[in-house]
């Protein structure tokens, strides 16, 4: 099956919850978040032919769990010219207290 660059549902806040909150509670030492600038998920989606982003998910030297993202084509292959990583974790940079993230 290939990518068409609709791939992904929207959910309701409830549900995003739920899966954070799953994640913090199986987790509760680990990275909740990470974020990437919109400058960079907007290089990756511009490169030739991808139709969205793929995340892998990493893990630190440290032992923080990572998200390293790559654009996907529409046959599912990665596009390696630009990978992205150094994100911001979450904590220490969260925002405001909310339901995904407290």
């Amino acid at each position: 099956m290939a990518f068409n660059g609709t791939e992904g549902d929207p959910i309701t806040i409830a549900q995003g919850a739920a899966l954070t909150a799953n994640f913090r509670a199986a987790y509760p030492m680990q990275i909740k978040a990470r974020f990437f600038g919109r400058e960079l998920l907007e290089d990756i989606l511009r490169q030739t032919n991808a139709k969205g982003i793929r995340f892998y998910f990493g893990l630190s030297t440290n032992n923080e769990l990572e998200l390293v993202i790559c654009a996907a084509d529409q046959n599912e292959n990665d596009i390696l010219g630009i990978v992205g990583d150094l994100s911001v974790p979450c904590p220490t940079r969260c925002g405001i207290r909310n339901s995904l993230n407290s």
